[in-house]
């Protein structure tokens, strides 16, 4: 083959370092932006912190536009961004001391004292037993019946007493520590999950019947046997995959910490206002006096004048992401006014680009200053991501508002007469709203909503349990 020359014309973006940065920036969340400012302050001796005026409301960035950032004393339940641990002692210091520490490792002490004021002497022995027959994982060392036969001869308690304790163990925190296995360390974290969880009841059958699938990644076999979508399988395994299988790492020691809002939106004189949250806002300026002197410095302040360069990237970076994101949040208030006034059945339809266009920045952007960003609402403290909703194919109305429907329904079902996927998807036609009974299916398991077979059962044992007690 005899070579060839010829020409192509292209365009191709060649990203700068300030652009690169300022990109960086965009997407960091609160707690990384705080290290990366401390970093800064650390290792550039031109930057200093500017601290905020106590009475504004508002400064203008380097770019000229005007960016809100509230007071602390001008914005709404200002004590909801405070990060506190709360401690509480009830004098019962004895029973702590019952716990000898040269019986036990750290772990197993620390899981000891937790358990120390619900059981009595007696039980706290077993609860001893069970804790070191675990392994590092903190599962069970030997099988159950055997350990069993063992504690009760050990402790002087009977078998239903030895495993008593044990559920107690395995429902505590870490919840799943003691377990027999892996299904059932998992399936006690299942439970133990507070509030609705989607796809938790899918999950557990994944659990029951699925495990052999699911170790081969099999997701469309999973989909086959147990008769579901693949995408509501995949949110299944990434809810089983979000727990514990070593329960024993929970008892290292662990810090938590409390989520705090990027921008907060409050509703005041009849109108939507949204500012920055002063915490998670910090500017850096330049100090005046080191700028003035490198401008008459000669040669040998070249390293300086690098660091000036990128204090001045930092600077504007920074401020682009503060504007950004104050924009970003206005649009995303204004068109989702409903929700925060009526609920999540008021949630509209709402994309990246429709955002991105209203700002004029590309859709990356808007993903970028949206992705680990919170805002305080009247209606809690949510993602910005939360907002985003796709519309219901064939409806004016967004998936999310139809999920909050198919709920209002089930809560308002008769007691002892659960509807089924295919009544709900009929009652919601009536209002307009055509779905499959599949697609009621997968919003009820993402609402952590057990199907109406089961809710009859649970309502039929309530009375009997009232008669009972």
């Amino acid at each position: 083959m005899k070579p060839t020359m010829s020409t192509q014309l292209g365009q191709q973006l060649h990203l700068t370092p300030q652009l690169l940065q300022s990109i960086r920036l965009l997407q960091l969340d609160g707690m990384q932006l705080e290290l990366e400012i401390r970093r800064a302050l650390e290792t550039n001796p031109l930057l200093e912190l500017e601290e905020a005026p106590a009475q504004e409301t508002a400064t203008t960035s380097e770019a000229g536009t005007t960016v809100e950032v509230a007071a602390f004393d001008e914005l709404p339940e200002p004590a909801m961004w405070d990060v506190a641990g709360a401690s509480w002692h009830d004098g019962d210091d004895d029973r702590l001391q019952r716990i000898a520490a040269d019986e036990s490792s750290d772990p197993q002490l620390r899981a000891l004292q937790r358990l120390s004021l619900e059981l009595d002497a007696r039980e706290l022995a077993v609860a001893r037993f069970w804790l070191e027959h675990c392994d590092d994982a903190g599962y069970l060392d030997a099988p159950l019946a055997q350990l069993t036969l063992l504690a009760s001869a050990h402790c002087d308690v009977d078998a239903a007493g030895v495993e008593a304790v044990r559920q107690q163990i395995l429902h505590g925190d870490p919840a799943g520590l003691a377990a027999q296995d892996l299904h059932e360390c998992l399936s006690v974290q299942l439970r133990a999950l507070h509030g609705r969880v989607p796809a938790r009841h899918l999950a557990q059958r994944v659990l029951d019947n699925g495990l052999e699938a699911l170790a081969a990644h099999d997701y469309p076999a999973l989909a086959r046997q147990l008769d579901a979508e693949v995408a509501d399988i995949h949110e299944a395994v990434r809810l089983i995959l979000s727990l514990q299988p070593r329960p024993g790492d929970s008892l290292l020691p662990d810090s938590t910490g409390a989520v705090i809002p990027d921008v907060v939106a409050w509703h005041a004189d009849g109108q939507w206002r949204v500012a920055l949250n002063p915490a998670t806002s910090r500017r850096l300026s330049i100090n005046p006096t080191y700028e003035n002197a490198l401008a008459d410095a000669g040669d040998s302040a070249q390293p300086l004048r690098d660091m000036l360069q990128e204090a001045r990237w930092l600077t504007r970076g920074l401020s682009m992401r503060y504007d950004t994101l104050l924009r970003t949040t206005r649009v995303i208030i204004e068109r989702q006014a409903g929700f925060l006034t009526r609920g999540e059945e008021a949630m509209a339809p709402l994309t990246l680009k429709e955002v991105a266009d209203a700002i004029g920045m590309h859709e990356s952007t808007v993903s970028r200053i949206t992705t680990g960003k919170y805002l305080q609402t009247p209606r809690g403290t949510l993602e910005l991501k939360h907002f985003f909703a796709v519309r219901l194919e064939g409806a004016s109305v967004s998936g999310q508002a139809v999920k909050a429907m198919v709920r209002r329904l089930i809560d308002a079902e008769p007691a002892g007469k659960p509807l089924a996927d295919e009544a709900i998807a009929g009652l919601l036609s009536r209002q307009g709203v055509n779905i499959a009974r599949r697609t009621v299916a997968k919003y009820r398991e993402q609402l952590d909503i057990a199907p109406a077979r089961e809710r009859r059962r649970h309502s039929a044992r309530t009375p009997l349990l009232a008669r009972v007690g």
